[in-house]
């Protein structure tokens, strides 16, 4: 094991210096991702069935050999921009003072990150996010701020909050009861992971949050080492679910150093959820958490606590297929 770490250790020093164009976030201009002797085939999975058209998306970028970073991002913008994807940025259910409040964040094989959190108005955080970790030195801009850095960058502002959204929401007014764990529609996250060409791996995650949430709250979709995590040489991992839980136990981050010591990527999702089982002392049937994983020999794997965990798949084996996760209950 120390042998083949060293030897991606030395590969990844060799690779830092072969220069390659950044890709620029707000116009998808993609680069090209460094060559490798890695012999890994490009993959990326992403969750919920709306993961469908968003693996469609990051799997061109992979094909024209781009990076991981630059398909992840171009693949989550898919469900941020449609309005009929309602946990997910424009058309997302708002909270409970009819404010559609966004989280996002993105992970590269260099461990840069970069994220945002309760982000009001504008249409892409994850590619706001990318610019955090690319033109900044920091790794979360949240509020206010996050804005005034998207307008601020040539981002529009522009109303998120759909009348079919709007709708919903003046409907749940009329009883305001505050009950979001009872549904999966209600943080349905996609967190979306890939391995490209050159044997790298990428992450992002990004949602609009419970519904009906109290103003303010943020979850783990934009917290690094909860709603995604990146460690090139092991793998990646996201989740979906109640983020509570997850930070709680830095669910991601659990999961990829449980593939470190070498579990696959499945076994490493369902041990890292028996810690939010202990936490909640089995009373978990009215909660949904799932966890999905890859590893760098293109091994991929998912599990949930309950049953309708639904994640898809892209490779040159299984052309974007939709899998069902395992599951405890």
């Amino acid at each position: 094991m120390s042998n083949r770490r060293d030897f991606i250790k030395f590969s990844s020093l060799l690779a830092a210096f072969f220069p390659f164009t950044k890709s620029i976030a707000s116009n998808s201009i993609f680069s090209v991702a460094p060559k490798s002797t890695s012999a890994a085939k490009p993959l990326v999975i992403s969750t919920w069935n709306f993961g469908i058209p968003a693996n469609e998306t990051a799997w061109n970028v992979l094909l024209m050999g781009g990076r991981a970073l630059d398909a992840v991002e171009a693949g989550v913008r898919i469900p941020e921009g449609d309005p009929n994807v309602r946990s997910v940025g424009y058309g997302g259910l708002p909270d409970r003072d009819g404010k559609v409040t966004l989280d996002a964040c993105i992970m590269d094989e260099n461990a840069n990150c970069g994220a945002v959190a309760f982000i009001e108005n504008i249409m892409h955080p994850i590619s706001v996010a990318r610019m955090v970790m690319e033109k900044t030195p920091h790794v979360l801009i949240v509020g206010e701020g996050a804005q005034e850095f998207a307008l601020a960058n040539g981002f529009k502002k522009e109303n998120l909050l759909t009348p079919e959204s709007e709708k919903d929401w003046k409907e749940w007014l009329k009883k305001s009861e505050y009950k979001p764990w009872n549904s999966k529609e209600f943080h349905d996250t996609i967190g979306m992971i890939a391995l490209d060409s050159a044997g790298n791996v990428s992450g992002a995650c990004t949602t609009s949050g419970l519904s009906y949430k109290m103003h303010g709250r943020v979850g783990d979709s934009p917290i690094i080492g909860a709603g995604l995590f990146v460690d090139n040489e092991v793998g990646a991992a996201t989740s979906t679910g109640v983020g509570e839980e997850v930070i709680r136990i830095a669910g991601s981050h659990t999961v990829v150093e449980l593939m470190r010591q070498g579990y696959s990527p499945e076994e490493s999702c369902k041990k890292t959820l028996e810690r939010v089982i202990r936490n909640k002392k089995g009373k978990v049937s009215d909660i949904q958490v799932g966890f999905l994983a890859i590893n760098k020999q293109g091994e991929y794997g998912a599990y949930a606590i309950n049953k309708g965990f639904q994640y898809a798949v892209y490779s040159n084996d299984e052309k974007n297929i939709l899998k069902d996760a395992k599951s405890f209950n």
